[in-house]
């Protein structure tokens, strides 16, 4: 709510100023108690809600009338014109001294009402996230749902790239929470493959989404880990998410079913690659070749070595369990390239 400032108090701040241009055509410059009033007046005016720019045209009207006024007395009363101009000069000095004061502390008060402003929104993102009962305010609406997005971004320049991206989609709030960038949006963008990792929930009213934002938490670290990048779904992230959880039981299917492969002998890493490569690509030799940069040839004479490696083929229609064969596969090469790279 924007604080009115009542006529009585304008009225002692006018009053103030007028005195001082008074005293400082006698004087030749504006006292500090002047300056003050106008500072004073500057920064009412920013509290009010009053723009700067309308703010000085009220008061470069009050100066043109006070010339005006100087002048038409002026003139009536016979003083020369020299005086005059000289007294219209000396009003302009002081009236530049008075503005660059009163525009500074507009300035000032506009950055503490707007840094208190963002503090009081970032403080209640930071209680949403973490589960805390407290109310809904602007920019948020308590019955509109909302998509979480966090990230591991913790550089402010960085982050301020990111909040300008996330709310052109749609009206939201950012802010930095448990010292990394985070969101709360109604839209999100289009998805993109590069830059930093951030990990968006499906949209959920705000007093519900501190699940989801530990949720998030947890399928970023493990997106990061991974090596992936750019906007992702939380719900995608689903499998690698809890696979990252259990590396020790990944470990034991990675003994389980690579327990004939070498993680020190290179054609041996370069077979388990091709394997989770061709799974990642649904089984198909083509896009597998294209994605690791080799001719099908290639990608077929791979997949034969590893399966008379291993003793078992990677991908079995036949068998009665082929999601969950196919899901310990995956699980089991990602661990078993990952403690190679280690």
């Amino acid at each position: 709510m924007v604080a009115a400032l009542p006529e009585e108090e304008t009225r002692r701040h006018t009053r103030a100023l007028l005195r001082g241009v008074l005293t400082a055509l006698v004087d030749g410059a504006p006292g500090e108690d002047v300056l003050r009033a106008a500072e004073r007046l500057g920064s009412d005016r920013a509290r009010q809600g009053v723009p700067v720019a309308a703010f000085l045209d009220g008061f470069q009207a009050g100066r043109a009338h006070l010339v005006r006024t100087l002048i038409e007395d002026g003139r009536r009363q016979g003083v020369p014109d020299a005086l005059l101009l000289d007294g219209v000069s000396r009003i302009d000095e002081i009236n530049t001294a008075l503005v660059h004061r009163m525009v500074h502390a507009h300035r000032v008060a506009e950055l503490e009402m707007a840094r208190t402003t963002r503090e009081g929104r970032v403080q209640m993102l930071r209680q949403l996230l973490h589960g805390e009962a407290v109310p809904v305010l602007a920019p948020l609406d308590p019955d509109a749902e909302y998509h979480c997005v966090v990230s591991d971004v913790s550089d402010p320049a960085v982050a301020a790239g990111l909040e300008a991206r996330l709310v052109a989609a749609g009206p939201g709030l950012c802010g930095l929470v448990d010292g990394r960038f985070a969101a709360l949006v109604a839209r999100l963008p289009a998805p993109v493959r590069t830059g930093p990792l951030l990990v968006a929930a499906p949209p959920a009213r705000p007093g519900g989404v501190a699940p989801l934002y530990e949720l998030g938490r947890r399928a970023l670290r493990a997106g990061a880990a991974a090596g992936l990048a750019g906007l992702r779904e939380l719900a995608g992230l689903a499998l690698l998410t809890v696979t990252q959880a259990e590396p020790d039981l990944g470990g034991l299917l990675a003994d389980g079913l690579l327990g004939a492969l070498d993680r020190g002998d290179p054609f041996h890493r370069e077979l388990a690659e091709t394997a989770l490569a061709y799974l990642d690509h649904g089984g198909r030799i083509e896009p597998t070749a294209a994605a690791l940069h080799v001719h099908g040839n290639t990608v077929k004479y791979r997949m034969r070595r590893f399966q008379e490696l291993t003793g078992r083929a990677l991908l079995d229609p036949s068998s009665g369990a082929a999601v969950e064969r196919t899901a310990h596969w995956w699980w089991a090469l990602r661990r078993w390239l990952a403690a190679a790279r280690a």
